[in-house]
């Protein structure tokens, strides 16, 4: 497959890093030539320093064969250029990063006749991101499948919880009546994301993700050694684009919502907008403010802030003041990876969230969906299995499937199964597999 990626920020090198660990052809455009040299240095890709929106350029490195053209400058105008232009120029498929939300929901334009195929909102996908994190409040990483069919959920395992130095197949034993597939684990002073065999012995502070249908996700929280508490009360610091479609999310579900923002002008404006959102012009960073405005009362704080600094320590002084929940917006790549092991519970990416929402249109397969964990260099994938897939040929246990991968779970008929061993994946089956990059294309194979 043939791909050009117009921008070399943060969605477009995630992007060029998740295609690098296959046969890709991959070229990047940008004008910042320090960036295309360091992906140059990093990754297998062709780079092209100039302007995505020149007719001659995109010609040169030619268009008219391309199966994908990905626009994901920091510009939303820049994006429908070179997709409009593109498409006429013989692109196959289109992806425009946006800002304007508008254009995703229910809108009147049909933008498909101007060339663009489908548009992605990095803010959008952030703020609903943050509501599902609310909604499963002891858990900082979760996505749902099929309408929470399936569930991914991750935490850092306490001292309290009762698998602690047990192996996978010791929980499965002590708790049989609880139906959760672990199917990752990130531990501290380890690169290496784990994939979990039965002898895998759970440690004290391992983010763990597990694998969990709808009816088993109450009966999780005695396994972890936590207790789901009900979240009401919400504090987001920053009215950027994301705190304000956060704060409008949250109310539509009635949440009471406080928002702070330091600008006055911007405060004004968001306090005409959010009519369900009480709305404090102030310093978010200032402790008395925090005080006076209930901060030990606060369920959830949530900082979106342009700043990733400031939403780390915020988090911190939020937590300290016991606040059960804090989720914290970190642009910087650099900080992802500390986060969470300096005691932020949650963290968000939209860049991360983006680039995962876009990698889903490049794969082989019926991918339904696909999802980037936080901190861990993998996806989770949901295929729909199709008719003649090799996957349909044999019994799990039989299958030669990847050791850097696993299966989450089954979705047959709106029903989940758990992917035992004994079970055969049947045409129809929506299937969840967790899969670092090295084994995907392999993965891939088994759904064709």
């Amino acid at each position: 497959m043939k791909i050009i990626i117009a921008g070399a920020g943060d969605v477009g090198f995630h992007l060029a890093k998740l295609l690098s660990y296959e046969s890709q052809d991959t070229y990047i455009i940008d004008f910042d030539g320090d960036k295309l040299e360091y992906l140059n240095n990093h990754l297998d890709v062709i780079t092209k320093k100039g302007d995505a929106t020149s007719i001659k350029l995109l010609k040169e490195l030619g268009i008219d064969s391309a199966d994908l053209l990905i626009a994901v400058t920091d510009s939303q105008n820049t994006n429908f250029t070179i997709s409009v232009i593109g498409k006429s120029l013989g692109a196959k498929k289109t992806i425009a990063r946006i800002d304007n939300s508008e254009f995703l929901n229910d809108c009147e334009v049909d933008f498909q006749k101007f060339g663009l195929d489908f548009m992605i909102s990095p803010q959008e996908l952030a703020a609903n991101e943050i509501k599902m994190l609310l909604n499963q409040s002891s858990f900082n990483d979760t996505v749902a499948f099929e309408s929470g069919v399936f569930n991914v959920m991750g935490t850092p395992l306490a001292y309290n919880s009762p698998i602690l130095d047990l192996t996978v197949s010791e929980a499965k034993q002590q708790f049989p009546n609880v139906d959760f597939i672990t199917i990752a684990i990130k531990r501290q002073g380890v690169s290496q994301t784990i994939i979990p065999r039965g002898d895998t012995t759970y440690q004290l502070n391992d983010q763990v993700y597990f694998c969990v249908p709808n009816y088993s996700m109450k009966d999780l929280y005695p396994i972890i050694g936590k207790k789901q508490f009900t979240i009401k009360n919400v504090m987001i610091l920053g009215g950027s684009s994301i705190g304000k479609k956060t704060a409008r999310n949250l109310c539509k579900d009635n949440f009471r919502v406080k928002l702070i923002e330091k600008n006055r002008t911007k405060a004004e404006l968001l306090a005409e907008e959010l009519n369900n959102t009480l709305v404090i012009n102030g310093d978010g960073r200032d402790l008395e403010l925090l005080e006076e405005e209930n901060i030990r009362e606060t369920d959830a704080f949530i900082a979106v802030t342009d700043n990733s600094e400031t939403n780390i320590m915020s988090c911190l002084v939020a937590k300290s003041k016991g606040v059960k929940k804090t989720i914290a917006l970190v642009e910087n790549m650099d900080y992802i990876d500390i986060s969470q092991t300096i005691g932020i519970q949650s963290l968000i990416n939209k860049k991360l969230i983006a680039a995962s929402n876009i990698f889903r249109h490049i794969r082989e397969g019926e991918i339904l969906a696909l999802a980037n964990l936080h901190n861990i260099d993998a996806e989770v994938f949901e295929f729909e299995v199709q008719e003649g897939d090799k996957i349909t040929k044999q019994p799990i246990k039989d299958l030669r499937f990847p050791r850097e991968a696993v299966f989450g779970g089954i979705i047959r008929n709106e029903k989940a199964i758990i992917a035992t061993g004994e079970v055969q994946v049947k045409v129809g089956d929506k299937v969840i597999v967790f899969c670092l990059p090295e084994a995907i294309s392999e993965v891939e194979k088994l759904f064709k």
